[in-house]
């Protein structure tokens, strides 16, 4: 039995037909780590799907009424990638449920996993890159809501940057966010664009020449090389907690553990082993742990060429996570 919950449902399937985006791969982890006997059917969750009030927190009312009426445009559709369907809409409300209740669990026992979610590409008012809702922020602003932390931050360690999220947490003042070019001396000023006291701190690594073409500022934004390996890319992952850390505290950590890091990943250009995403994990929850910052768990991206290869690091996200916060 598991310290922790594993929030999933069959229906976090995504059905987008034949297309680069796994919508299968949820109930292949999940059976993966059935199959390893990491997990047992006590250590599940079914989520319920966000009600309307949820999704609004987060999204305008013009969007969700085109989602629920199937009225987007040809443009708002081909921008979103997924072709639209009523039970694609029921999917991502599910998501966004899970993970609601992932981050719930997550304040109790100090970590909790979504085996799904991590749609960090949408924005209030339109869907981008495979993104139709923004289930994490939906989550932050439902524990907020509902007054079970102030204060949340956002680590995304997708290969892409998390635009969508920079965006909806982004506050309107005028101030300094700071840019980190990945491999500089010293961390480099990307210009003055908004002030970093807000209620919510993203923080994304991502590969700098990749999707989406503008990216928004972040709280912190780590811009990486091409072809970056396991090495460099913990040693900017740590810095980029820590820096991250030392300006602001958090009540809840929304880590999106993306498996599209991969070197053998379609849609990515780093070079992380499936064995350095599993220490990519490992160090983020050390350093959750050590900091007494629960954690809530939402998985991303996942293009590799072998889908074995994507359910492994999913998989062994949750392995990570046992080896931390089972002791």
């Amino acid at each position: 039995m598991l310290p922790f919950k594993l929030i999933y449902s069959d229906d976090y399937f995504l059905p987008i037909g034949s297309h680069v985006f796994p919508g299968e791969k949820y109930k292949a982890v999940h059976d993966r780590l059935v199959t390893l006997k990491v997990a047992d059917a006590s250590d599940f969750v079914s989520p319920r799907a966000a009600s309307d009030e949820d999704i609004l927190l987060v999204h305008t009312p013009q969007y969700v009424h085109k989602l629920k009426t199937g009225t987007l445009s040809a443009r708002e559709e081909l921008e979103m990638e997924v072709p639209y369907s009523a039970d694609l809409v029921r999917a991502y409300w599910l998501a966004a449920g899970g993970s609601m209740l992932a981050a719930d669990y997550a304040l109790n026992d100090g970590v909790a996993i979504s085996i799904g979610g991590g749609f960090h590409h949408a924005f209030p008012d339109h869907g981008e890159g495979f993104c139709m809702i923004n289930d994490i922020a939906v989550a932050i602003r439902r524990m907020q809501r509902d007054e079970k932390i102030r204060t949340a931050m956002t680590l995304d360690c997708d290969v892409h940057q998390g635009n969508g999220t920079a965006v909806i947490f982004a506050p309107a003042a005028p101030g300094n966010r700071v840019g980190v070019v990945a491999g500089a001396q010293n961390p480099i000023e990307m210009g003055r664009t908004r002030r970093t006291q807000t209620d919510v701190f993203t923080i994304s690594l991502h590969q700098e020449n990749n999707y989406p073409a503008f990216k928004p500022p972040s709280s912190l934004d780590m811009n990486l090389p091409d072809g970056m390996g396991d090495g460099e890319y913990l040693a900017c992952l740590g810095s980029a907690f820590s820096m991250g850390l030392q300006r602001f505290r958090p009540e809840l950590l929304c880590y999106v553990a993306g498996a599209d890091p991969y070197y053998d990943d379609q849609l990515g250009g780093l070079a992380l082993t499936i064995e350095g995403l599993k220490q990519r994990d490992e160090l983020v929850f050390r350093l959750a742990k050590a900091e007494g910052i629960p954690v809530m768990v939402t998985f991303a991206g996942g293009y590799a060429h072998r889908l074995e290869d994507t359910v492994t690091i999913h998989a062994n996200t949750v392995i990570a996570a046992k080896e931390v916060f089972g002791k």
